[in-house]
Parts: structure tokens; sequence; C-alpha cells
């Protein structure tokens, strides 16, 4: 795969903010994107066989492999500009950790940044990134 894909909840507003951030900083152009509430967000998730309990999470698909939740996040940073690959060295905190971490932000991110009544149109200038 020559891009990796970042599927995402395209209607909660932290994690849109975390894709347009994502979108800055990936110089390189080797991310894309997809919502998990798309039709080609639906088709990933079940071409990949995603269990049922990691449909709410931040998935990365890359060379064929999947990452969920903290390893997610985490290696979404090495397709970033430099600072932000240094953090991926987190890596070694255990995963059950670094996910119980996750996991709070995460329960928490509808009423901590609201959430959208649909998926935002993404802008001209980065609509090619997106999948949907």
């Amino acid at each position: 795969m020559d891009h990796a894909i970042l599927m995402y909840d395209g209607v909660c507003y932290l994690c849109n903010w975390l894709v347009r951030f994502a979108l800055k900083w990936d110089s390189g152009k080797r991310l894309r994107f997809a919502s998990l509430q798309s039709a080609t967000g639906q088709e990933l998730l079940s071409a990949y066989a995603v269990p049922a309990e990691e449909i709410d999470s931040a998935i990365l698909i890359e060379d064929g492999q999947i990452s969920f939740r903290s390893t997610c996040a985490l290696r979404v940073l090495r397709y970033l500009r430099f600072p932000w690959p240094l953090l991926y060295g987190l890596i070694v905190i255990p995963p059950f950790f670094r996910d119980a971490v996750y996991d709070f932000v995460a329960g928490k991110r509808y009423a901590w940044f609201g959430r959208m009544d649909a998926c935002p149109i993404p802008p001209s200038d980065v609509r090619e990134r997106f999948l949907d």
C-alpha cells in the first residue's frame, strides 16, 4: 500500500481536529482518511474483519496490518514532520496502560468537545486524501 489509511469518528469534533492536525503535519501526504461512518469506512471495517469492540476506535491500516487505539495514534505520529515522530517512543509503555488513557479520553470526547450532526465535507485542497 502506498498510503496508510486513518479511520476516524467523522462526527467527533476532537477526531476531526486531529485529522486536520495530521493533514497539516503530514507534508509527505502519506496518510489517507476515511470516516468510520462512511460507505468506504464500512467497507474497510468489513474487509479487515474489525472486531466489534474496536469499531469506535481510531484505526490505522498500513501494509495490510491494522492498529487500534493508542497504538494507532502513536503509529500515525511516524508519518508527521519533526518533532511529532519523537513521541512514537511512547510505544514502549505497555498497551494496557496506553489504551486505558486512550479509552478514558475517547469515552469523554463527545462531552468535552462535542458531536456533529454529520461528517464535514473536507476542504477542496485536501479532498483527494479522503476516501469517502
